[in-house]
This record gives C-alpha cells, structure tokens and sequence, in this order.
C-alpha cells in the first residue's frame, strides 16, 4: 500500500490538487488526502500547507520530493519487466548439458525456438552427469539434461534412449564385422569415456565381468574420438556424439545392445520460470533439421 501513497504524493505535487491527483489515480479526493495524511502521521512531519490557494510543499516534503520520485518510477520499471517476464519478452533460461546434447540437440532447438522468443537468452554450463546434477540442486542452472535414473530429488522427464556403441579405427581387423563381440573388447588399448559418478561404460563391463585394458579415461567425447582415430585404442561412445563427426573411425554395435536413457532434470517443474517451461514444449524439435 505504501507505493500508493508515494504515487498519490508525487502526483498532488506534479498537478498542484489532491482533486487532480484522485481523477488521474482513479481515487476520491477525501482518499488522496487519507494517504498523505497516513505518510505525515507516520513520518512525523508535514508533507504539504494547506490553503484557500491550494497545496503548497513544505520544507521537509521539498526534500523528500526527489527520492519519492525515485521510488515511484523504480516501481514502474520492476512492474514492466515482470509483466515483461510473463509476456516472454525478455528472460535468461541456464542449461546445464553434456557434449552431444549441446552439439546435436540444443542447436535447432534453440533455432526454432528463437524464432517465437527472439530476446530470451541462453547460459550452457558443459560437465558431466554429476555436475549437471549438481548445479541443478544448488540453482546454478534451471534444468539440465541427464543419464536416468538421476538422483531421487530431482523430477525428471525421459527423453530418448541413445545406443553406445563401439569406435574402431578404420584399419581395424574387425572393422567389417556385423556387431563388435563383447570379448574383443579385450584386445585393444580401451579409451574410457567417464561422464563422472555415472560411469555407463564400466557399467557394460561388469555386467559381462570384463577388464579391458583402460589406456585413457576422459569425459570429452572428441578427445576419444581423435585417439581412436589416430590408431591409440578403441572405445565405447553414445551415438548422439557419433553423427555427422569429421573424424576417421567407425562405429559398431555391440552384439549385446547397450544404451543411455537421457532426460531432463530440474528440482522442481512447477517452480521454473515462464521462460523455462516454455522452452522445455520445445524438446520435441530436437532432431528435426
């Protein structure tokens, strides 16, 4: 209610009559000189002289007149950009995301989506699933894509399920075989590919109590990829990461399918933004060209 009696004060002074002030404001003018009244008695001085001429300022309500009006047009502009925020005319949306995500999905969903929201901008946070994880709990980001299952706080939505699949050089022996045996994953230098705690492809080893000799462990896919290419080993990669890549090498099945579920995550759907939500009705588009 306070920002009522300041606008109500700042327009008595600019029109000269609480009688002018109430017809702009849509009040009465008995209303208008309640609220100065209220903002005199509270801050124990008088704000205006009262005449057979008029209104006059007083000293203190001269010295109060430039922060009053400060305030008031503040207000203004907090209420124009949170009606701003629910129109969708402006906004950040922060997205936490892993490489082939940012690289093959976030592009055209982003082309497509800029199209009915041109001035909403964008933060990408590139890690792995932990991080992700992370930065969605402590807020750094408003949603992130993830491995599911994830961690039981978070809500998610399933997205897609994406094949892992085995890298070989193109000289290599099997390099013409129909899908990559699970034994002969012992018989190269292996390039690990660990996207933090969540570490799906040690996940394909123990469930076939394998130990393949692990040469190199990152979690950048296209360092992998130019090892392997470069004849250093082979490796296990999502086939998301897999399309249209520059490097040498080629991928096969596994002759017992492995696959990721990647999903969304965020600490709580209902409390995203107007900005997030929407965004997130455009997922769909995210394999379209």
């Amino acid at each position: 209610m306070n920002i009522q009696k300041y606008k109500a004060f700042v327009k008595a002074v600019e029109l000269g009559s609480f009688t002018k002030a109430a017809e702009v404001l849509d009040y009465t003018q008995s209303g208008i000189s309640r609220m100065i009244n209220d903002l005199e008695t509270e801050w124990g001085v008088f704000l205006f002289e009262r005449g057979r001429t008029g209104i006059n300022l007083t000293t203190d309500g001269l010295k109060l007149l430039p922060q009053l009006k400060r305030i008031c047009n503040e207000y203004e502009i907090l209420m124009t950009q949170i009606e701003e925020l629910h129109n969708m005319e402006s906004g950040m949306i922060r997205i936490g995301t892993f490489s082939s995500v940012a690289s093959h999905w976030l592009p055209n969903i982003i082309r497509i989506f800029k199209k009915d929201y041109p001035k909403i901008d964008f933060e990408f946070l590139l890690g792995d699933y932990t991080e992700i994880e992370s930065w969605i709990l402590n807020g750094r980001v408003d949603f992130g894509f993830v491995r599911l299952p994830s961690k039981a706080d978070l809500e998610t939505i399933f997205l897609e399920q994406d094949r892992l699949l085995v890298v070989i050089p193109q000289n290599h022996p099997l390099a013409n075989c129909e899908k990559f045996p699970i034994k002969d994953l012992l018989n190269s230098p292996f390039m690990l590919l660990e996207k933090g705690a969540k570490a799906e492809i040690s996940e394909i080893f123990e469930t076939h109590h394998i130990s393949p000799q692990v040469n190199f462990t990152t979690w950048d896919d296209y360092a992998i990829m130019s090892m392997v290419e470069n004849g250093l080993g082979i490796s296990i990669l999502p086939e998301l990461i897999l399309k249209r890549i520059p490097h040498k090498i080629i991928a096969k099945e596994l002759e017992t399918p492995a696959f990721r579920n990647i999903g969304i995550a965020t600490r709580e759907q209902k409390s995203l933004s107007l900005a997030s939500k929407k965004f997130l009705e455009y997922l769909s588009f995210r394999n379209r060209e």
